[in-house]
């Protein structure tokens, strides 16, 4: 008994694979400050003023060798050891140094915890922006692209999805905005999101949409499949095609 082929599949491609977020880079001089005060801790300003003549020494002797002359962390923990010694020296007699009374440690763990809190921000908007792009990838797929609402935030997919194709113009995905603003389908019925559209989407894209717009407004009823031409014109010379868009504008003021 012969055993029958597998049915054919339609052939999709593939969606692009995440790339994995870089992690934090190392930073010396902060390792080193952060050395220096579990070190302190608990420290008088006589044994702050020892530990730094100690650094002090050590930075001599590095000084001799060239492989430790740019020693980065070195320098990071003499200079925090010489701004402990007179933060202590300022201080009443028998203040020890304690890090969570140093408002220089608290600034720099609050800028720390602002930092982090904008990369893990950022790392949230690319995942949506890469989940979003293989939506739009899949409606393509599909050819139900044209019968999908404009969300806030797809000027971006735009962009990963060009960036996906190697730097390619996506045509399909530029007229598809192009007519949901000039439709103000979507989130493009507020005007806010218009004029943030203009600042985020290229000239092309901009001048297909007002230029479609123009034209549906003279010709009410019109199949969008007719004004293909509009793309065209808009691609090659985007200019010229909000040039012809701002006449049309002009000329049905003046005829009202």
């Amino acid at each position: 008994m012969t055993t029958p082929w597998p049915p054919p599949r339609t052939a999709r491609r593939p969606f692009a694979p995440r790339v994995a977020a870089p992690r934090e880079p190392v930073d010396p001089a902060r390792i080193g400050r952060r050395v220096v005060r579990r070190r302190a801790k608990g420290m008088d300003a006589s044994a702050v003023a020892a530990a730094l003549e100690d650094a002090r020494f050590d930075a001599r002797q590095n000084s001799r060798h060239e492989d430790l002359a740019d020693d980065e962390r070195g320098r990071a923990e003499l200079a925090e050891w010489e701004r402990l010694d007179q933060l202590l020296a300022a201080a009443p007699v028998g203040t020890v140094y304690d890090p969570d009374a140093d408002a220089v440690v608290q600034a720099e763990l609050a800028a720390e915890a602002a930092a982090a809190a904008d990369r893990e921000a950022e790392l949230r908007e690319a995942a949506r922006v890469a989940a979003r792009a293989d939506e739009l990838q899949a409606l393509r797929e599909l050819h139900a692209l044209e019968q999908t609402e404009p969300r806030d935030g797809d000027e971006a997919v735009r962009d990963e999805l060009t960036r996906r194709a190697g730097g390619y113009v996506q045509a399909d995905v530029d007229a598809w905005l192009a007519r949901a603003l000039a439709a103000r389908r979507g989130h493009y019925a507020d005007p806010a999101a218009r004029e943030v559209a203009a600042g985020l989407l290229p000239p092309p894209v901009l001048a297909h949409a007002a230029l479609l717009a123009e034209l549906v407004r003279l010709v009410p009823g019109v199949d969008m499949d007719q004004l293909a031409f509009a793309a065209r014109l808009a691609t090659t010379e985007p200019e010229a095609a909000g040039d012809l868009a701002t006449l049309l504008a002009r000329a049905r003021s003046g005829a009202s």
